[in-house]
């Protein structure tokens, strides 16, 4: 089992820039800027992709497009990896609103699963539709013995630092205080008993120490971080 899972955040988007909620499909396209930082993670390396998949959102979809545009793939939907689906909160771009979705995101990674969004999901809601994406990406692709290709989906920040805490088995305090930059990724490698290894976080290898106790909340409200990243 050599292929890796490489969960990439997307490009910069318009609703990034506008420093909106912008989560329910089909959402905003890339900037310019979010099609250039895609084909630099392509050109990047070293990924030696044999999948490529994105969420169906417009700008996971086009950040696809850009990375494929290098590597003779073909990008392929998959449906539930998708970002957190923030409900009442669409579309919001003030600080109550991005300090009640962090507020929940922090129940999350503290183990609080059944917090939910208001209208939207709980954590519970995005594991059991992402899990499941990722299992059948693994049992088809990764688990092959004679696979030994990296499997890229392109995916959404939250959902993603979410999912990667748990299948990778990081700490809460790091993966709170360390967001995701746009086309930044996070590396999942498969080990035995069904079971993941982290091995890189955006720009980080391992160990991932719990460092400083994490304020989400803070991080994006006063220190202006973003809320989705």
């Amino acid at each position: 089992m050599t292929g890796r899972l490489v969960l990439v955040r997307h490009g910069q988007s318009v609703g990034n820039v506008e420093r909106r909620l912008d989560t329910r499909p089909p959402g905003t396209a890339l900037t310019p800027l979010g099609r250039e930082q895609a084909r630099a993670f392509a050109a990047a390396g070293p990924l030696r992709p044999g999948l490529l998949a994105h969420s169906v959102a417009t700008r996971a979809a086009q950040t696809a497009e850009e990375i494929a545009g290098s590597l003779a793939l073909a990008p392929q939907a998959i449906p539930g990896v998708h970002e957190v689906q923030v409900g009442d909160l669409e579309d919001r771009r003030d600080d109550d609103a991005f300090a009640e979705f962090a507020a929940t995101y922090e129940r999350w990674h503290h183990g609080d699963w059944e917090a939910a969004l208001p209208g939207g999901e709980s954590a519970t809601d995005v594991l059991d539709r992402y899990l499941p994406a990722v299992g059948e990406l693994r049992a088809r692709y990764l688990d092959d013995h004679d696979w030994g290709a990296d499997v890229v989906v392109v995916s959404h920040g939250a959902a993603i630092r979410l999912v990667a805490a748990v299948l990778g088995g990081v700490g809460a305090g790091f993966a709170l205080d360390h967001h995701l930059g746009n086309a930044e990724a996070v590396v999942l490698a498969p080990i035995t008993d069904g079971r993941w290894s982290c091995v890189q976080w955006g720009t980080l290898a391992p160990p991932f120490g719990p460092g400083p106790e994490a304020d989400p909340v803070a991080d994006v409200v006063e220190r202006g971080a973003d809320p989705m990243g």
